[in-house]
Formats: C-alpha cells, sequence, structure tokens
C-alpha cells in the first residue's frame, strides 16, 4: 500500500486510559519522502510536535507536547496505517511514554 499523509488532519477517536489526548486533538501531518513531521493541539494539549519515518503501512515516529498543565512530556509509537472502506485514513497508535510512566493504544482518524 503506498500512502501520502502529507496534508493530512487526524482527529482522535479513541484514547488509551492513560492518554492525554482526546476528541478535541487535531493532528496534521507533512510528509516528505519517508519522513513524516507533525503538529497538533487541543483538549489537555497546548502543543505537540512529532517527526518520524513511514515504511509501508508502519509510521514510527518520537513525539513531544506542552500540555495545559505546564507540563512538558513526550515519548514514542508505531502506528498501523490504514484505509477505511471511504478511503479516509485510520491510525492505530501504540504510544510508550517516555517521561511518565505508562503506554496504551489511541485510534486517529482523518477528518
Amino acid at each position: 500500500m503506498s500512502l501520502n499523509l502529507d496534508g493530512a488532519v487526524m482527529r482522535v477517536s479513541a484514547t488509551a486510559q492513560n492518554g492525554i489526548v482526546d476528541s478535541a486533538t487535531r493532528l496534521h501531518l507533512v510528509q516528505k519522502g519517508a519522513r513524516v513531521l507533525g503538529r497538533y493541539g487541543g483538549g489537555s494539549v497546548s502543543r505537540g510536535f512529532l517527526v518520524g519515518e513511514l515504511d509501508g503501512a508502519s509510521l514510527r515516529f518520537r513525539y513531544t507536547q506542552s500540555e495545559s498543565s505546564g507540563e512538558i512530556h513526550g515519548g514514542s509509537s508505531v502506528c498501523e496505517v490504514t484505509r477505511r472502506p471511504d478511503g479516509g485514513l485510520r491510525f492505530l497508535e501504540h504510544f510508550r511514554w517516555r517521561t511518565r510512566e505508562g503506554s496504551g493504544t489511541n485510534v486517529f482518524e482523518s477528518e
């Protein structure tokens, strides 16, 4: 599957119990070759950034975010990228915090 994430805007449709993103969070992506950059915010996230690489249908990245609490946290993720029946994108994100305890799974859907 050949994917182009450039210009995609993603929303959170499901979040892990220990996740910070929520339905108010929007992720904006830019892709240059296999490199993927993203910025996100909304809900408990004031501002977040990710940098990663797309390999087939797998997106691996590191993220860092400033939260409404004033704390800064980050971690790493691996996403399974699929197409929905309507042609939209779905990310099944498996994340692991590096600055706090825990890991989990979030689901992002293209708008």
